[in-house]
């Protein structure tokens, strides 16, 4: 159970950096998202659903090697649209804030799925459950009890405080 916390928290620490470094290159001024903390839990929740069902995929597609990487793709570009989709109408509603919005691009469903995008989340996906993820692991397995427990303190009151200023 600690493992998938601690996932969410790597992950969710890691999508902040390079969403505030790739803030930083174009030279745009806003946040990675609408907590205070170093952390975007979309990233969290998707690198969770991208392990969980490329671990179910895995045990229970018998078969070559592609077919399991395609099954991969396809599923996880649909769960991570998904997603897209309630993550951006619920901070929009919640917050009144609009984070991405992809309503120019060719193929879009709304302001928060597009097709472009929702592809290349699936090829990320990919990438990062053969190249990314095996390394990490080293990392998130070793993390102490109590560092998750404070990161989970830490993330909580991050929640309340969100909650409390920037609903008020």
């Amino acid at each position: 159970m600690f493992y998938y916390f601690n996932c969410f928290f790597v992950y969710s620490i890691l999508g902040f950096l390079l969403e505030s470094f790739i803030y930083f290159v174009n030279g745009y001024s806003g946040n990675s998202g609408i907590f205070y903390g170093p952390w975007t839990p979309v990233y969290g929740f998707g690198a969770i659903i991208i392990i969980v069902v490329t671990k179910l995929i895995f045990q229970n597609i018998k078969g070559k090697r592609l077919l399991k990487l395609f099954s991969v793709f396809l599923i996880v570009t649909v769960l991570l649209s998904v997603i897209e989709f309630l993550g951006g109408n619920l901070i929009e509603y919640l917050f009144h804030t609009v984070f991405w919005d992809y309503s120019s691009h060719k193929y879009h469903l709304g302001k928060y799925v597009a097709l472009d995008m929702s592809l290349l989340w699936g090829a990320m996906s990919v990438f990062f459950i053969y190249c990314i993820q095996p390394w990490m692991n080293k990392f998130i397995r070793k993390i102490p009890y109590f560092v998750t427990c404070i990161l989970i303190t830490g993330f909580v009151i991050d929640i309340i405080c969100t909650f409390i200023f920037r609903l008020t």
